[in-house]
C-alpha cells in the first residue's frame, strides 16, 4: 500500500516563519552591535535621527502623557473616595506613571510613529536597490543604515519617558487640585514621597529595551522589503504590529525581572 507524504499544515508553515524571522532579526541586532564600535562614526546621520525620532516625537508624547494622567487622577480619585483615601491619588498617578503607562504608552506610540517611518524609508531604499549599490561601493548598510537609528532609539526613547512621567504627573495635579481639592505642594509631596528613585530606572530601563525592539523590528522590515511599492505597504502595517505586540511582551517580561531585582 502506497503512502504519500502529508504537506505540513499552515501551523508548522508559521512557527518556521516566526523562528526565521527571529533568527534575522537576532543576526541584524548582534551585526548593529558590532558595528556601532567601528569607525567611522555617523555623527552626521546620528543626529537626524535624534531629531526625527525625539524631537519629531514630543508633541505625540506630551499629549498623550497629560491626557494619560488626567484620566488616571479622575478614575482614582473616585475610586478612593469611597475610602476616604482621595488624598492619596497622586501617589497611585505618580507610581502608575513612573513605573508602568509613562513608558509603555510612550512606547506602543513613539514606536508606531518612527518604527513605521523608518521601515517605509528602508523599503523604498530596498526595492529601489539603493541598499544594494551600498554594498557594491563596499560599505556596510548596516553601519550607515541600521546603526544611527538604533542609537538614536536608545538615547531618546528613556528621554521622551522621562518628559512623559513630568507632564502626566503635571495632568494629574490639574484634576487632583481641581477634584479633591488639594494643594500643588500636598500633591508633589505626594509624589516625592512615592516615587523613590528605583522607580525611576524602572521605567527608564524598560524604555532602553523598547527602544531597542523599536529600531532594529524597524529597520529588519525595511531592509527585507520586497514587492515595489505594495511591499513598502505591507511591510510598514506589519511593523507596527510586531513593535506593539513585543513593547507589551517585553514589558511583561521586564517587569518580572526588574520586580525580582
Amino acid at each position: 500500500m502506497s503512502t504519500q507524504a502529508r504537506a505540513p499544515s499552515w501551523h508548522s508553515w508559521g512557527i518556521f516563519t516566526f523562528f526565521g524571522h527571529l533568527g534575522a532579526m537576532c543576526i541584524l541586532a548582534w551585526r548593529s552591535s558590532i558595528a556601532m564600535f567601528r569607525r567611522p562614526f555617523e555623527f552626521s546621520a546620528l543626529v537626524n535621527q535624534l531629531d526625527a525620532v525625539g524631537i519629531g516625537s514630543i508633541s505625540v508624547t506630551v499629549l498623550t502623557a497629560v491626557f494619560v494622567g488626567m484620566v488616571m487622577a479622575l478614575q482614582f480619585s473616585a475610586a478612593l473616595a469611597g475610602y476616604g483615601a482621595s488624598l492619596y491619588t497622586g501617589s497611585l498617578v505618580s507610581e502608575g506613571l513612573v513605573r508602568e503607562l509613562g513608558p509603555v504608552l510612550t512606547a506602543l506610540l513613539v514606536g508606531g510613529r518612527v518604527a513605521s517611518g523608518m521601515s517605509a524609508e528602508l523599503g523604498s531604499m530596498a526595492v529601489s536597490e539603493q541598499i544594494d549599490a551600498i554594498r557594491a561601493l563596499g560599505a556596510d548598510p548596516v553601519k550607515k543604515l541600521v546603526v544611527p537609528r538604533v542609537l538614536a532609539c536608545l538615547i531618546a526613547m528613556p528621554l521622551l519617558t522621562l518628559v512623559a512621567d513630568i507632564v502626566g504627573c503635571l495632568g494629574g495635579q490639574l484634576v487632583v487640585m481641581a477634584e479633591v481639592g488639594v494643594t500643588a505642594r500636598f500633591y508633589w509631596e505626594q509624589v516625592i514621597a512615592t516615587v523613590q528613585i528605583h522607580d525611576l530606572f524602572h521605567g527608564l530601563g524598560k524604555s532602553v529595551f523598547f527602544g531597542y525592539f523599536i529600531a532594529i523590528i524597524g529597520c529588519y522590515k525595511g531592509m527585507t522589503t520586497r514587492g515595489g511599492t505594495a511591499g513598502v505597504g505591507m511591510a510598514t502595517t506589519v511593523t507596527v504590529v510586531w513593535v506593539s505586540i513585543s513593547i507589551l511582551a517585553a514589558d511583561y517580561l521586564l517587569t518580572n525581572l526588574f520586580l525580582a531585582l
